[in-house]
């Protein structure tokens, strides 16, 4: 089941009645509103007059609800998670904080060998040539000692935005940096959310280990799955409408990035549903069951209607 995404912009109040999260609009005339808690996969709070019960907090985390709530900017600042995720946690977290360092080498391998083959596809997609991609997509080593990410992140930005002036991938540069960053903030939600279902910790990674980065599993994760994020962005710059500020069309648009269909595994599924298949094959990995991490091919982006 595709679990809906709830975006509010404006001051309301949110409470909870009858197993469904209540809205009412107390600056606007508009009807009181109801939706099942259970259909809710993600709330994003952004403006800072909504005011929401603990009633209501409290079913939303128990559905495994992510909440997050925005900064001044309007970016995704916080996530609110479950304490207990999955009925096996505590031994699950034991097999993640016991992974061997070979093991979590060849784990950022794979993960990185996936991210640049995806930037590949995506480029060549956009008439690109992407031999050279490819190549590297191949030539990862373990815990990438030879830095291909960067060296082919720097390559693909390049090519794939190379008709805006002045771009260059950056948090503070110039748009779409601003777009890639908010589609980011919520695929990292997506992948912490996953993280957290299959019995981890977000704050322990394979690679990212930043003692103030309190999602470093979810940063790893999430590497292969930028590109659909970038893809969205891509199309947005296409339309050829105004960037320069995040308005409430760029932003629905964005959020509709945990409901498109991605191929994984020979099939096409929802990205929040392959993202839970990329943790729990993760998991399987850490259990020694597995050597391989699920994760998808890009072969475009559509919505399932």
């Amino acid at each position: 089941m595709i679990k809906r995404t709830l975006f509010f912009g404006n001051p309301a109040y949110l409470s909870t009645r009858n197993e469904q999260l209540v809205v009412n609009f107390p600056n606007e005339e508009k009807e009181e509103a109801a939706i099942p808690i259970e259909d809710l996969g993600y709330v994003v709070l952004e403006d800072p007059q909504i005011t929401i019960t603990t009633g209501l907090l409290m079913k939303l985390v128990q559905n495994k609800t992510a909440v997050i709530t925005c900064d001044k900017q309007h970016l995704p600042c916080s996530l609110l998670q479950p304490m207990v995720g999955h009925t096996e946690q505590t031994e699950r977290m034991r097999y993640q904080l016991n992974a061997s360092l070979p093991l979590k080498k060849n784990l950022w391998q794979q993960t990185v060998s996936a991210k640049i083959y995806n930037q590949a596809l995506h480029l060549e997609s956009r008439g690109n040539n992407v031999l050279k991609m490819k190549r590297w997509s191949t030539d990862v080593k373990s815990g990438d000692t030879g830095n291909l990410e960067a060296v082919a992140a720097a390559h693909y930005f390049q090519n794939l935005f190379s008709e805006v002036e002045g771009f260059s991938r950056n948090q503070k540069g110039v748009p779409p940096n601003n777009l890639l960053n908010y589609g980011y903030a919520i695929l990292r939600a997506v992948v912490a959310r996953a993280l957290v279902s299959s019995g981890m910790l977000p704050s322990i990674g394979i690679f990212h280990r930043n003692k103030y980065n309190a999602f470093c599993l979810a940063d790893d994760i999430m590497e292969p799955y930028r590109i659909y994020v970038d893809a969205v962005v891509y199309d947005i710059l296409e339309t050829g409408c105004p960037i320069e500020e995040l308005s409430k069309k760029l932003k629905t648009e964005l959020l509709l990035i945990p409901a498109l269909d991605v191929y994984i595994d020979g099939k096409w599924s929802p990205l929040m549903n392959a993202v839970s298949r990329t943790t729990s094959s993760l998991y399987d990995c850490f259990l020694g069951t597995n050597r391989k991490i699920l994760f998808p091919e890009y072969t475009g982006i559509r919505l399932d209607e």
